[in-house]
């Protein structure tokens, strides 16, 4: 007997397949031939946390008090190390009760915020060059988006969002060192921001989880040393790329207490917080880790940068140097960037990340991660190269 199913919800017609989902197909299909891809694409760190946060899981998973459910709030002790985080790095206080609240890595918070505070016929405004997550939250929450410009520096260009858009206007998505371009900003730029949120009753979300990977002596601040800014400001962080525990999905929100209430809300109909032990490893590293760590780490993502900008002409690309992410934003110099990831992966076996899957404006670019091992990157280059040099 042949059965139907229900329809699915309408919101799916809204969501593209998840463009990774895409080109990991793609790379499996070559994979299973027993072809060797390497791949660019993902921005996942390849080198493992500190050592000590390995071991503060593993002592905290062999208490037997540590497998229960955690709150909808997360552990007190993760909360207090990200305030004293805060504290310590941007000189910002938070008050670990109201404005600190655990995710089960940022992209979660990032999605649920948009229920939260979007409905129907709402607009987030998203730059066009962006986290997917942003826009598709968004169409998950059945509201719109308005692609904001950018300018030559790959920043929203604020003034050019029409007035009739701002009206229906509820988020401002900003996200710097920024994925997929690795854009950097300076303090002076979330206090525009700030001005501008605070001028049209405008949330101000910050997504900030490279905010310690950097080059070339930056430092990145963070959106909450804006004065007065934090009453409508919400960030996120996560641990995924700060300390390279992207498996462990773990993250924050923090700032404003009615958002992350809010926000708290929409999560503890969701989710029932995260394994107890893997909180406590998180305050460890939080607590713990010395800059110089960081700084070492970051010292090996700034020599691969500098590695493929200086053969990118050779593989048919160019970009500015970022100086901050795990990302490098290449133009092309014939084609699409889509035609560029398809060439190189049937060609070359090398994976990239199209700059179409982060909006309208990626459509010439792709997106290169620096988180490959030094030998499989240098062989990715040479095959590059080899591709190139056939055309």
């Amino acid at each position: 007997m042949e059965v139907s199913v229900s329809q699915p919800a309408d919101r799916l017609a809204r969501l593209p397949a998840y463009p990774f989902a895409i080109i990991n197909q793609r790379v499996r299909q070559l994979t299973q031939q027993g072809i060797d891809v390497i791949n660019l694409d993902v921005g996942s760190p390849d080198k493992p946390p500190p050592e000590f946060v390995v071991e503060a899981l593993s002592r905290a998973a062999h208490q037997h008090n540590k497998h229960g459910y955690s709150g909808y709030r997360g552990a007190p002790e993760f909360r207090r190390a990200v305030s004293d985080y805060y504290q310590r790095r941007f000189g910002v206080a938070l008050d670990p009760e109201k404005e600190v609240l655990p995710l089960l890595g940022s992209k979660e918070g990032i999605v649920n915020l948009c229920l939260a505070y979007l409905d129907r016929g709402d607009i987030a405004l998203v730059p066009e060059i962006s986290y997917p997550a942003y826009s598709m939250g968004a169409y998950m929450a059945g509201a719109d988006v308005y692609w904001i410009p950018v300018d030559g520096d790959f920043l929203p260009i604020l003034d050019a969002i029409p007035a009739d858009i701002l009206k229906r206007a509820k988020l401002l998505w900003v996200n710097y060192p920024n994925n997929p371009t690795g854009a950097t900003v300076d303090l002076g730029f979330y206090e525009r921001a700030a001005a501008f949120c605070a001028e049209h009753d405008i949330l101000l979300a910050s997504d900030n989880p490279y905010v310690e990977v950097t080059y070339d002596g930056y430092v990145a601040p963070s959106a909450l040393q804006v004065a007065d800014a934090k009453a409508f400001t919400i960030e996120f962080i996560s641990m995924s790329k700060s300390h390279n525990m992207a498996g462990w999905r773990l993250g924050a929100a923090v700032g404003s207490a009615e958002a992350i209430s809010n926000l708290l809300q929409i999560k503890s109909n969701m989710d029932s917080g995260h394994f107890l032990a893997i909180y406590e490893a998180g305050a460890a590293a939080l607590d713990e880790t010395p800059q110089s760590w960081i700084d070492a780490r970051n010292a090996v993502y700034q020599k691969r940068r500098d590695l493929i900008l200086s053969r990118l002409d050779r593989i048919g690309l160019s970009a500015a140097p970022p100086k901050g992410s795990l990302y490098i934003w290449g133009k092309t110099q014939f084609g699409t960037g889509q035609d560029y990831v398809e060439g190189a992966l049937n060609h070359a076996h090398v994976s990239f990340a199209p700059g179409s899957m982060y909006g309208p404006g990626g459509t010439n670019y792709v997106r290169i991660s620096v988180g490959i091992t030094d030998d499989r990157l240098a062989v990715a280059l040479d095959r590059l190269e080899k591709w190139q040099r056939n055309l």
